[in-house]
């Protein structure tokens, strides 16, 4: 039950784009001359340092050279890799793994047998692959998605496990995902959209998605289902029997609609919610109970929060079977027999496993399990043995299996670490709470660095994207060298607009109330100055995609309170972002920023829109941005960049050709978490 949230411009670029990549290059090149004769009398000069030359795909303005002995030090922590859990294989104790090897550019799909075996690769690409689904009734072939330059627009093929050979069986100029399977006719569910670029003018004012089955087997048999309204349709389940599919039609993070599709004649029916004049309240699919008649969903209806039920389709009537559960339900998963429910439960950012029973929501107890935050409950489809994922902040993604006779617990993956990197002395994660300007009460993570680091610690303010993200306990992957290498301490504000802390709670930041999340930031540094482990005049504010908005705006409102900012994929201007995401998304984007066709709303956008406030950035910003991004354009951090150039203010700017949002390849990933730690450096000076 995850929820997936799922142009033009002309490029201006300068003839000295790589200029401050060349003292690098002559530098390596000065490294590779023959040495000099030694002259008696005289001193030997030292040999100039080797610095890091960036990717071919890199493009590089004002970022000083990197010395390759930082990037040789960051390895010990980039190099720390978890494991994936995809799916069971449906007939066979083994799991499908995704999983990037320490020296692999990118993730991709292996089959691990056992537990603690070695991984077999499936794939092998220059593009990552990171999901995929076995043919349901016996495993023959493995279907996986696939982009280009993180560009987004999916590809579906067919994997053969014993040849590694691939096939391609989707169509190109569209954006397809699998949505599930018509399991007794291994015939799989697709959804396709289509893409501005293959729009005349580059843009589309409509979109509808195409839901068709087809035999992976025999792309030829493609059958089109229906024609649906939109770019929200996700979650499709086939009923047991094959003849209807239940899908979720997603309007906003509040509110999200479940229809059935009867598979052969394409009509379709809403069933919840049950009027129109029901409140708003979110809906999502998760199964079908094995009878075929009823069907297992997570709401907030009901309640502040997104409660497990179950929905009979004859009496249309709905039983919350998690209502003794004040925190969000996801993760829902059947055991074969039907008795149980694997789902997992967001208490206070840290995700714990539950069983319940889905005809009356009892929990079944459950044995001692691993610490930390457990993930992605899957039932194996024939054993019933229950595959977990455990996240902590000593490690990442470790896949384990519960068996429920014995409540044996078994590991089947350990982290991948580099020798000698040793995380014991981490303190644990704390949720922090503070009060905001209006009396709401706040939450944050707080990872602190070790203890031998003394006096008040500079402070890395981390903003999750969204933005109904959360920021949760857990592994803090490469933050873990600021922590204690640099002795920064790490801030993960979950203001307001942030999911886990109630449906009310998640929209206090809609349309008119952005900025009050920006406030939000603010009161998080009055927090921070209270404590007195932390240094409040020394604060970076970084974010990622909304996040990186709130670092841009961090730089724009919170100017004369912060040390510096860093934006990746971030949102510049509202209006021009919402003119040139991807179409498949932008009535869905509109919904919570707002509608930039209505004058008044665009008044607003354009208000609070940091490129409009350029002139109050005084503090360094770091501006990162994929080049083929669909959800938040180039464009949006090259306006912003050439506005700062054009005042002559100073900024740091990475640009990959071959990312989207956000870096998947990791010899990209690895120049700029080097750039990140040294901006950290010269900005807080740890």
């Amino acid at each position: 039950m995850s929820l997936l949230y799922p142009f033009a411009g002309a490029w201006r670029r300068a003839a000295s784009l790589l200029a401050v990549a060349l003292p690098a290059l002559s530098l390596l090149a000065s490294c590779a001359a023959p040495m000099a004769p030694f002259v008696p009398g005289h001193v030997a000069a030292a040999a100039p340092e080797a610095m890091v030359q960036p990717a071919p795909a890199l493009r590089i303005e004002g970022i000083p050279p990197l010395p390759q002995r930082l990037m040789d030090e960051l390895q010990r922590y980039t190099r720390v890799a978890g494991h994936g859990l995809v799916e069971w294989h449906p007939t066979r104790p083994e799991m499908l793994v995704a999983h990037r090897p320490p020296q692999a550019n990118t993730t991709q799909l292996y089959l691990l047998r056992g537990p603690m075996a070695a991984l077999e690769p499936l794939t092998d690409s220059a593009e990552p692959v990171s999901s995929g689904s076995w043919e349901p009734r016996e495993g023959r072939y493995i279907v996986f998605a696939r982009a280009t330059g993180g560009d987004e627009a999916y590809q579906l093929y067919r994997l053969d496990p014993t040849t590694r050979q691939t096939t391609l069986f989707t169509e190109p100029g569209q954006r397809h995902a699998l949505q599930g399977w018509i399991k007794g006719q291994s015939l799989a569910i697709v959804s396709s959209v289509p893409l501005d670029r293959t729009a005349q003018g580059g843009s589309r004012t409509q979109i509808n998605t195409t839901l068709s089955v087809v035999d992976p087997l025999n792309p030829a048999s493609r059958r089109v289902v229906a024609e649906l309204p939109g770019g929200g349709w996700f979650g499709a389940e086939a009923s047991p029997d094959g003849r209807q599919l239940a899908i979720t039609q997603y309007a906003s993070a509040t509110s999200s609609s479940i229809w059935l599709i009867d598979l052969a004649s394409g009509q379709r029916r809403r069933v919840l919610p049950l009027d129109d004049s029901a409140p708003k309240a979110s809906h999502i699919v998760s199964g079908w109970t094995l009878d075929g008649a009823s069907l297992l969903l997570a709401s907030d209806s009901a309640s502040e929060f997104r409660e497990l039920m179950r929905f009979d389709l004859a009496s249309r009537q709905l039983h919350r079977l998690s209502a003794a559960i004040p925190w969000d339900l996801a993760g829902g998963d059947l055991s074969p027999d039907g008795r149980l429910l694997a789902v997992t439960a967001n208490i206070d950012g840290r995700d714990e496993l539950r069983l319940l029973d889905p005809q009356s929501g009892a929990a079944r107890l459950l044995p001692a399990l691993p610490g930390g935050s457990l993930s992605r409950p899957r039932f194996h489809p024939s054993s019933g043995a229950l595959a977990f994922v455990v996240n902590s902040a000593q490690g990442p993604a470790q896949m384990h299996t519960l068996d429920l006779a014995s409540g044996r617990v078994t590991p089947w993956t350990q982290p991948v670490k580099p020798a000698g990197l040793d995380l014991s002395d981490l303190p644990e994660q704390q949720v922090v709470r503070w009060q905001s300007f209006d009396g709401r009460v706040i939450s944050g993570v707080l990872s602190l660095p070790p203890a031998r680091f003394t006096g008040k610690r500079p402070v890395v303010m981390v903003m999750h994207g969204g933005p109904e993200g959360q920021s949760k306990l857990g592994w803090q992957g490469r933050q873990n060298y600021l922590l204690q290498a640099l002795g920064v301490a790490v801030l993960e504000p979950n203001v307001r607009g942030s999911t886990g802390y109630g449906k009310t709670f998640l929209s206090l930041d809609d349309g008119r109330l952005r900025e009050d999340s920006v406030k939000d930031m603010g009161t998080a540094i009055d927090w921070i100055a209270s404590q007195p482990r932390l240094d409040a005049k020394r604060v970076l504010v970084s974010g990622g995609s909304y996040g990186g908005y709130m670092a841009l705006a961090a730089s724009t409102r919170l100017s004369e309170r912060i040390a510096g900012a860093m934006s990746t994929v971030g949102i510049s201007h509202f209006v021009t972002f919402l003119e040139r995401t991807e179409s498949y998304r932008r009535d869905l984007r509109r919904v919570e920023y707002g509608d930039e066709r209505d004058p008044a709303m665009r008044a607003f956008l354009e208000d609070i829109s940091p490129l409009n406030h350029v002139a109050k950035i005084s503090k360094p910003l770091f501006v990162v941005q994929g080049k083929n991004d669909p959800r938040v354009p180039w464009t949006e951090s090259e306006q912003i960049v050439r506005s700062l150039q054009s005042r002559g203010a100073a900024v740091w700017y990475l640009l990959a050709d071959n990312e989207g949002h956000g870096f998947a390849k990791r010899e990209n990933a690895d120049y700029y978490f080097a750039a990140y730690v040294r901006f950290v450096e010269q900005t807080l000076k740890p």
